[in-house]
Protein backbone atom coordinates (compact mmCIF):
# COMPACT_ATOMS: atom_id res chain seq x y z
CA UNK A 1 0.00 0.00 0.00
CA UNK A 2 1.02 3.51 -0.94
CA UNK A 3 0.00 6.54 1.63
CA UNK A 4 0.70 9.99 0.99
CA UNK A 5 0.02 13.27 3.78
CA UNK A 6 -0.46 16.00 1.71
CA UNK A 7 0.16 18.88 4.47
CA UNK A 8 0.33 22.77 3.80
CA UNK A 9 3.10 24.38 5.18
CA UNK A 10 6.62 23.38 6.42
CA UNK A 11 7.42 21.44 10.04
CA UNK A 12 9.94 23.20 11.90
CA UNK A 13 9.54 21.60 15.07
CA UNK A 14 12.14 18.70 15.96
CA UNK A 15 10.14 17.23 18.07
CA UNK A 16 7.29 16.90 15.69
CA UNK A 17 9.49 15.96 13.03
CA UNK A 18 10.65 13.24 15.23
CA UNK A 19 7.42 11.93 15.93
CA UNK A 20 6.81 11.73 11.78
CA UNK A 21 9.55 10.00 11.45
CA UNK A 22 8.89 7.07 14.14
CA UNK A 23 5.90 6.81 12.83
CA UNK A 24 7.00 6.71 8.92
CA UNK A 25 9.35 3.90 10.73
CA UNK A 26 6.99 1.66 12.35
CA UNK A 27 4.81 1.88 9.25
CA UNK A 28 7.00 0.76 6.75
CA UNK A 29 6.26 -2.68 7.70
CA UNK A 30 2.93 -2.07 6.21
CA UNK A 31 3.24 0.75 3.65
CA UNK A 32 5.26 3.30 1.80
CA UNK A 33 4.97 6.34 3.57
CA UNK A 34 5.39 9.95 2.17
CA UNK A 35 4.99 12.97 3.63
CA UNK A 36 4.37 16.13 1.26
CA UNK A 37 4.96 19.61 2.11
CA UNK A 38 2.89 22.37 -0.26
CA UNK A 39 3.99 25.89 0.48
CA UNK A 40 1.60 28.02 2.73
CA UNK A 41 0.53 31.42 0.97
CA UNK A 42 0.95 34.10 2.97
CA UNK A 43 -1.44 36.41 4.57
CA UNK A 44 -2.06 39.28 7.09
CA UNK A 45 -3.76 38.54 10.11
CA UNK A 46 -7.06 40.31 9.14
CA UNK A 47 -8.05 40.19 5.90
CA UNK A 48 -11.61 39.95 4.16
CA UNK A 49 -13.32 36.67 3.37
CA UNK A 50 -12.28 37.21 -0.86
CA UNK A 51 -9.02 37.50 0.08
CA UNK A 52 -9.11 34.27 2.47
CA UNK A 53 -11.10 32.29 -0.21
CA UNK A 54 -8.11 33.48 -2.16
CA UNK A 55 -5.34 31.84 0.05
CA UNK A 56 -7.62 28.48 0.21
CA UNK A 57 -7.81 28.31 -3.51
CA UNK A 58 -3.71 29.10 -3.86
CA UNK A 59 -3.19 26.33 -1.47
CA UNK A 60 -5.72 24.00 -3.12
CA UNK A 61 -3.83 23.95 -6.39
CA UNK A 62 -0.97 23.02 -4.35
CA UNK A 63 -2.77 20.56 -2.81
CA UNK A 64 -4.48 19.10 -5.92
CA UNK A 65 -1.15 18.95 -8.28
CA UNK A 66 0.29 16.24 -5.86
CA UNK A 67 -2.96 14.35 -6.13
CA UNK A 68 -2.92 11.48 -8.85
CA UNK A 69 -6.50 10.67 -10.13
CA UNK A 70 -6.07 6.60 -8.83
CA UNK A 71 -5.93 7.88 -5.50
CA UNK A 72 -8.71 7.90 -2.83
CA UNK A 73 -8.24 11.01 -1.07
CA UNK A 74 -8.94 11.43 2.53
CA UNK A 75 -9.37 15.10 3.42
CA UNK A 76 -9.29 15.96 7.25
CA UNK A 77 -11.79 18.48 7.95
CA UNK A 78 -13.61 19.42 11.32
CA UNK A 79 -16.98 18.84 9.23
CA UNK A 80 -15.93 15.28 8.33
CA UNK A 81 -17.03 12.15 9.34
CA UNK A 82 -15.88 11.38 12.98
CA UNK A 83 -14.46 7.36 13.21
CA UNK A 84 -13.43 5.45 16.31
CA UNK A 85 -9.53 4.18 15.84
CA UNK A 86 -11.87 0.68 14.78
CA UNK A 87 -13.94 1.97 12.32
CA UNK A 88 -11.03 3.86 10.72
CA UNK A 89 -8.79 0.54 10.97
CA UNK A 90 -11.90 -1.69 9.14
CA UNK A 91 -12.12 1.39 6.55
CA UNK A 92 -8.39 0.88 5.67
CA UNK A 93 -8.72 -2.57 5.74
CA UNK A 94 -11.68 -2.69 3.59
CA UNK A 95 -9.87 -0.11 0.69
CA UNK A 96 -7.00 -2.25 0.54
CA UNK A 97 -9.47 -5.38 -0.12
CA UNK A 98 -11.19 -3.46 -2.97
CA UNK A 99 -7.96 -2.35 -4.86
CA UNK A 100 -7.45 1.00 -3.15
CA UNK A 101 -4.01 0.74 -2.88
CA UNK A 102 -3.22 4.28 -3.04
CA UNK A 103 -4.05 6.56 -0.25
CA UNK A 104 -3.57 10.49 0.48
CA UNK A 105 -4.60 12.51 3.23
CA UNK A 106 -4.77 16.01 3.08
CA UNK A 107 -4.21 18.22 5.91
CA UNK A 108 -4.75 22.31 4.74
CA UNK A 109 -3.67 25.20 5.51
CA UNK A 110 -5.11 27.61 9.20
CA UNK A 111 -8.00 28.33 7.15
CA UNK A 112 -8.64 25.08 6.18
CA UNK A 113 -9.31 23.40 2.50
CA UNK A 114 -10.54 25.06 -0.83
CA UNK A 115 -13.67 23.85 -2.42
CA UNK A 116 -11.94 22.10 -5.17
CA UNK A 117 -9.63 20.23 -2.48
CA UNK A 118 -13.26 18.87 -0.76
CA UNK A 119 -14.91 17.77 -3.71
CA UNK A 120 -11.47 15.86 -5.31
CA UNK A 121 -11.87 13.86 -1.73
CA UNK A 122 -13.35 10.95 -1.67
CA UNK A 123 -13.99 11.54 2.04
CA UNK A 124 -14.01 13.85 4.72
CA UNK A 125 -12.02 12.98 8.11
CA UNK A 126 -12.40 14.54 11.25
CA UNK A 127 -10.78 14.08 14.29
CA UNK A 128 -13.79 16.09 16.42
CA UNK A 129 -14.59 19.39 16.82
CA UNK A 130 -11.34 20.79 18.34
CA UNK A 131 -9.12 22.72 16.18
CA UNK A 132 -5.38 21.42 16.42
CA UNK A 133 -2.51 22.73 14.94
CA UNK A 134 -1.03 21.66 11.55
CA UNK A 135 1.74 20.45 12.84
CA UNK A 136 0.09 18.15 15.93
CA UNK A 137 -2.55 17.72 13.37
CA UNK A 138 0.44 15.24 11.36
CA UNK A 139 1.23 13.41 14.32
CA UNK A 140 -2.27 12.60 15.08
CA UNK A 141 -3.24 11.31 11.97
CA UNK A 142 0.01 9.13 11.38
CA UNK A 143 -0.40 7.97 14.76
CA UNK A 144 -4.13 6.98 13.77
CA UNK A 145 -3.03 5.72 10.34
CA UNK A 146 -0.53 3.39 11.95
CA UNK A 147 -2.71 2.26 15.24
CA UNK A 148 -5.26 1.41 12.02
CA UNK A 149 -2.80 -0.84 10.65
CA UNK A 150 -1.98 -2.35 14.07
CA UNK A 151 -5.59 -3.14 14.82
CA UNK A 152 -6.06 -4.90 11.34
CA UNK A 153 -2.62 -7.37 12.23
CA UNK A 154 -4.46 -8.30 15.62
CA UNK A 155 -1.49 -6.35 17.72
CA UNK A 156 -1.76 -5.65 21.39
CA UNK A 157 -0.91 -1.71 20.63
CA UNK A 158 -4.58 -0.44 20.64
CA UNK A 159 -5.82 -1.41 23.68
Amino acid sequence: MNIKIICVGKLKEKYFKDAIAEYQKRLSRFAKVQVIEVPDEKAPEKFSQAEQDNVKEIEGQRILNKIKDKEYVFVTAIKGKQRSSEEFARELKDLATYGHSDLTFVIGGSLGTSPAVNQRANDLLSFGKLTLPHQLMRVVLIEQIYRGFMINSGSPYHK
